[in-house]
């Protein structure tokens, strides 16, 4: 079976020895996802002068989502090759913000999917992270 594993240049480079994508056959299996940029700050998350922190849980998903797409892209893959997402929210009092712009992206003949609550994700800032499972042929 072919299996490659790759840190695609241009994102965020990720906090710990795990890749941002694995090729295994004819899947691709994408690491979680977060809105961290590649100068480690976040979209949707803001500080004003005062040190106030607002989070944005549609900028955060808008993100996440094109983060996978890039991602895919790597391999010459997009978002519709996902065949399943796991996602995990902070608090699912954001999970009608999420899924509104989940629709943007996908329709109820996209991927299986899976959101639960998580205590808490990497950075005090986000929100979501979302992880992946694409189907893509290596000959395609």
């Amino acid at each position: 079976m072919n299996s490659t594993a790759r840190v695609v240049p241009g994102k965020a480079k990720p906090r710990g020895a795990f890749p941002h994508i694995r090729r295994a056959g004819d899947f691709l299996f994408v690491s979680g996802t977060s809105s961290r940029r590649p100068d480690n700050s976040y979209e949707g998350a803001s500080v004003d002068a005062t040190g106030k922190v607002t989070l944005d849980i549609a900028a955060q998903t808008r993100a996440v989502i094109e983060n996978i797409r890039d991602i895919l892209a790597s391999e010459g893959a997009g978002l519709q090759h996902l065949v399943e997402i796991s996602t995990f929210l902070v608090d699912m009092n954001d999970f009608d913000g999420y899924n509104k712009v989940y629709a943007e992206y996908f329709s109820a003949d996209g991927p299986a999917r899976t959101t639960v609550a998580v205590h808490q994700l990497p950075h005090p800032h986000l929100l979501i992270e979302i992880k992946a499972i694409a189907h893509f042929p290596a000959s395609a």
